[in-house]
């Protein structure tokens, strides 16, 4: 059981902002003894036509969105996307399908090349597949595999508004199946889909007791994507998404929370006020699934500026020092002429 009730949570969200982002920095300091930002990429290796109806998703083939449908992608084409990811500095390579369920046979074949081949280039391997049973955890765990992505989206309560075709229950027997397997578990949620701060609260209360608790955390921000159900919604206040991560590193203090969809719309103070509240995780690269991310140059400026000294700053301090000695050279050799004036007296 977690040691927090849903009251608890809600108070931690309705802290001064300040007071909840300290209380999360000790919480942080104390499991992640480096300021270090894990990278990862994202890449769709089967796009659109999915059975599900989740509200939020371009890629469900009940609503009519202008999305590209693409069959799953080729062993060539994977490759070179994990070469590029590789290059630019990922440490995590996470592949997502639009599917159900993995299907025996074939498709699960074929994932396991996949994950093959992002192993041989010395990265993290992930993936999200929809629904998945225990012996296919396995099979994917002997071929390599690290983590497994499954997320809750949102509270028991409010997910029965958002999606009908996968029972929340099922959700978490996929988890149960991934970590008996296993494999680590990635679980997070989406905030900005009409939700209240109960079903937050609720819905960081369930991944919390999660045993074990989930190795990395994604924060999703609502992306409305016109088409959708949901292609009318605001998009969350950066303030919002600021607390959720704060108090998601109070309670799962050992998992990465990675900043995920939706952060584009961010501002960059707002990112890095994010990586201040106990996110340690990114998506990297240009794209995620079917929405646009960060320019990656963007991003690695973003983490220089909070896990690196100011360069400029720094500049200006090794120019004082250098100027500092010059100054005490000049001084210790006036001394050391009036030392010579006196012995010559």
């Amino acid at each position: 059981m977690s040691k927090y009730e849903i009251e608890n949570i809600m108070e931690f969200f309705a802290l001064p902002l300040g007071d909840l982002i300290y209380k999360a920095q000790k919480v942080h300091h104390q499991n992640f003894k480096t300021k270090e930002i894990q990278l990862a990429s994202l890449l769709s290796i089967k796009t659109g036509a999915c059975p599900e109806d989740c509200k939020y998703c371009p890629q469900s083939a009940h609503y009519n969105v202008e999305l590209k449908k693409e069959k799953l992608i080729d062993l060539i084409s994977l490759q070179n996307a994990v070469s590029k990811a590789k290059e630019n500095g990922a440490q995590r390579f996470c592949m997502g399908a639009a599917w159900k369920k993995l299907r025996d046979g074939k498709d699960l074949e074929i994932v396991i090349e996949m994950i093959k081949i992002v192993k041989s280039y010395n990265l993290e391997a992930c993936v999200t597949l929809g629904g998945i049973t225990k012996n296919q955890a396995t099979k994917l765990k002997n071929a390599g595999l690290d983590a497994y992505n499954h997320n809750i989206d949102t509270s028991p309560d409010f997910y029965k508004k958002i999606i009908s075709t996968r029972t929340f229950d099922e959700r978490l027997d996929t988890i149960n199946n991934v970590s008996e397997a296993g494999l680590k578990v990635c679980s997070g949620g989406i905030l900005g889909m009409g939700e209240s701060w109960e079903d937050r609260a609720k819905m960081l209360k369930i991944l919390a007791e999660l045993k074990p608790q989930p190795e990395s955390v994604p924060i999703n921000a609502l992306v409305p994507i016109k088409g959708t159900p949901l292609e009318n919604n605001k998009m969350i206040d950066s303030f919002e998404i600021i607390r959720v991560i704060a108090t998601a590193r109070i309670l799962l203090p050992k998992s990465r929370i990675r900043l995920s969809a939706g952060r584009k719309n961010f501002s960059k103070e707002t990112q890095i006020i994010c990586l201040m509240a106990g996110a340690n995780s990114i998506f990297y690269g240009d794209n995620l699934l079917t929405t646009e991310n960060n320019d990656m140059k963007e991003d690695k400026e973003i983490i220089s500026i909070f896990s690196e000294k100011e360069p400029n700053i720094k500049r200006e301090i090794k120019a004082l020092k250098i100027e500092n000695k010059s100054k005490k050279i000049v001084k210790d050799s006036n001394n050391l002429d009036k030392i010579g004036e006196i012995i010559r007296i």
